[in-house]
């Protein structure tokens, strides 16, 4: 499983200009590529709306050696429903608290050099008060799990993932599969794991090859397939093939095939001004506004 990476988390986000400011301006992330979609994604990558939608992907880096955020937003929808499933990303990073200092963005300490934020829409951010100079600044995504044994022999047993940390007493467990990349927190609740409409989906890469044998494996072990393999398409760049899963609490996953993910994932120098031009010219707010009419909610 040493092939395997961990890509993105995919947040989807009601308020495009005060999310773009949260990750540009407090967490210091930059636009790495923007894109625009006349119609919904085939493998659901923007939720269950088929209609106008962008994919913007912010990080500290490249692609290729960061976990970074997909923002997805779907026009004309203005929130989303929160639910306990997403349980926060840690990042080790001085400059974003201090960003968050200046700008006067909320925060507040958990414990000692650790302070607590959110993204527009609620999503947690734990920013710890160190830099780590030579490597990725996010260390880890939580996740909420009912039962930590089922998700731990899903996530290690069939998708192959390294046991780095098990708290049995704390009902907690940290996994990756690798020393050097992003890890998966996942943190058992004394409830059902609730995806409201907010819900996310974490990206994983691996050989394409290694696609068809992966939805075979859970065909046989009757786990859930949310999108069988398919090609999926962006304007000008390469086509991808993914199979989306679901774990045992419904926790979306995508695989997608490195090689030509690798491709479309590229740094585009162009990414923020197109993310900068897509706001400008989206009225949608004021088309509401003028009609006194709140958008929708997800």
């Amino acid at each position: 499983m040493a092939s395997r990476r961990v890509l993105h988390f995919v947040f989807k986000v009601g308020n495009r200009f005060q999310t773009a400011r949260f990750f540009r301006d407090v967490l210091g992330m930059q636009v790495l590529r923007h894109e625009e979609f006349e119609e919904g994604c085939k493998a659901a990558c923007n939720g269950p709306y088929d209609g106008k939608w962008s994919k913007t992907m912010v990080g500290f880096g490249p692609e290729d050696d960061h976990f970074v955020a997909e923002l997805t937003y779907n026009y004309g929808i203005g929130d989303y429903k929160l639910g306990n499933d997403f349980m926060g990303i840690t990042l080790a990073s001085s400059q974003a608290v201090s960003n968050a200092r200046k700008l006067q963005w909320p925060l507040s300490e958990v414990t000692e050099g650790v302070f607590e934020t959110e993204a527009p829409g609620g999503y947690k951010f734990y920013l710890q008060d160190r830099s780590l100079p030579h490597s990725d600044p996010v260390l880890k995504v939580t996740l909420a799990v009912s039962d930590l044994q089922k998700s731990l022999n899903y996530w290690s047993n069939l998708l192959g993932m390294k046991i780095y940390e098990q708290d049995e007493e704390k009902q907690r467990a940290l996994l990756g599969y690798a020393d050097n990349q992003c890890k998966l927190e996942l943190q058992g609740i004394k409830s059902a794991v609730d995806h409201a409409t907010a819900f996310g989906r974490i990206a994983f890469s691996c050989p394409k090859k290694e696609l068809p044998d992966l939805e075979n494996l859970m065909k046989r072990e009757n786990q859930s397939i949310l999108t069988p393999l398919v090609s999926l398409d962006t304007p000008g760049k390469a086509t991808v093939q993914v199979v989306i899963l679901a774990d045992p609490d419904g926790h979306e996953i995508c695989f997608v095939g490195d090689e030509a993910f690798r491709d479309l994932s590229k740094m585009d120098p162009k990414g923020s001004k197109l993310l900068d031009d897509a706001m400008a010219a989206d009225k949608s707010d004021e088309w509401f506004a003028t009609r006194n009419k709140p958008k929708a909610s997800g």
